[in-house]
């Protein structure tokens, strides 16, 4: 485990502008139609790590590309981890964030699986204010629409040896986003289910935020995509029987009495947005259970009429309604199974929330402007 040095408890970020900024009519333009990942703003943060001297050398300076010694222990040893969260304009023109304090502790915790340096807490926002200092211009204000922001880090010494990097680095980028289902509304998913590959393992890093997980569910994500399926559903790598997640969200079933249920494993990465809807249900009198679930459970639900709606939550598309679950050997669900009214509705209250149009009575929201 990566010990960190006393370090200061502020930071003073040095501010260094982008010359080639785009002009607010090229801005304008991207934001009219921004999709998603494809354009970035002006600015990234940049914050040194080193065994020696702890967090340093924080600046502010223009997105680009970032210089890295071909030795650099990331492109050998795959030592990197990062997290995805947005910033949403509120009608008054405000910027929030959601429950950035939960991003920077699942970050720690997956600094310590990965044995990467612990970014504390409050440096962790503080970037993210910084970056909404030069780039808040690019937050849009239409409906469904926010920045992404993605927080990284990784192990930037050249060095070849097998150990923990002494000299790390961690930038915030930023890329505006328009609504995830195009053309408006919600659309029900269809998912394939994976019997050839697994996600994660026992002792694992499927409970940490590393690019490695998400590089090994790219085969499965194709074979669901030759299968006409929008996403790719893991089960577990010791009895194959176990619901897991998708390729990159967590799942929700929900049952004829009103429970919510989704699996649970020490290699299912942790939902911020999948915790925040189980909380909401919660707050609803609902009840949620954390527990295995197994995929004849899944399967023997619908057939009996006691698993009512499915779905998959994640910060990019919030909720998702789950339609159809396809296999070799079995299907479960309808292609054009409409999506649950409570699946509906605890979306609705969790963007309303998040855009400040209803009343955030847990304090999850964060204004990064102010």
């Amino acid at each position: 485990m990566i010990k960190n040095l006393l370090a200061p408890t502020t930071l003073q970020f040095l501010r260094s502008m982008n010359p080639e900024a785009k002009s607010e009519m090229e801005r304008m333009e991207i934001l009219a139609d921004p999709g998603f990942g494809k354009h970035f703003t002006d600015h990234m943060v940049d914050i040194c790590w080193s065994a020696r001297g702890s967090w340093h050398r924080p600046r502010v300076q223009p997105y680009g590309p970032i210089s890295l010694d071909p030795a650099a222990a990331v492109l050998h040893y795959g030592q990197e981890i990062f997290e995805g969260m947005k910033a949403y304009r509120h009608e008054d023109g405000s910027i929030w964030t959601f429950r950035p304090e939960k991003n920077a502790e699942r970050m720690q915790r997956s600094a310590r699986r990965m044995a990467l340096p612990e970014l504390p807490t409050e440096y962790f926002i503080d970037s993210l204010k910084e970056i909404i200092k030069a780039d808040g211009a690019w937050v849009p204000s239409e409906p469904d629409t926010s920045l992404y922001i993605r927080p990284f880090m990784f192990a930037k010494e050249s060095f070849l040896g097998v150990r923990p990097a002494e000299k790390v680095n961690y930038y915030v980028i930023a890329s505006p986003a328009g609504p995830y289902f195009a053309g408006g509304g919600v659309v029900p998913i269809s998912i394939w289910l994976s019997t050839t590959y697994s996600r994660a393992g026992k002792g694992g890093t499927g409970a940490a935020k590393t690019g490695g997980n998400y590089a090994s569910s790219l085969v499965a994500q194709a074979e669901a995509y030759d299968n006409g399926c929008d996403q790719v559903l893991f089960l577990d790598s010791e009895e194959n029987k176990y619901l897991e997640e998708l390729g990159g969200m967590n799942i929700v079933l929900v049952y004829k009495d009103g429970t919510l249920v989704t699996p649970h494993s020490d290699s299912i990465l942790e939902g911020i947005t999948r915790d925040s809807i189980l909380e909401l249900a919660e707050d609803r009198g609902l009840k949620v259970e954390r527990r295995r679930v197994t995929i004849d459970e899944w399967r023997e639900g619908v057939a009996s009429g006691d698993i009512v709606e499915a779905f998959a939550c994640g910060t990019a598309a919030v909720v998702t309604p789950i339609a159809l679950v396809k296999s070799a050997d079995f299907e479960i669900g309808s292609a054009d199974a409409p999506a649950g009214p409570l699946t509906l509705s605890l979306r609705e209250e969790l963007t309303d929330i998040q855009y400040g149009r209803r009343e955030d009575v847990h304090g999850w929201m964060t204004r990064l402007d102010a």
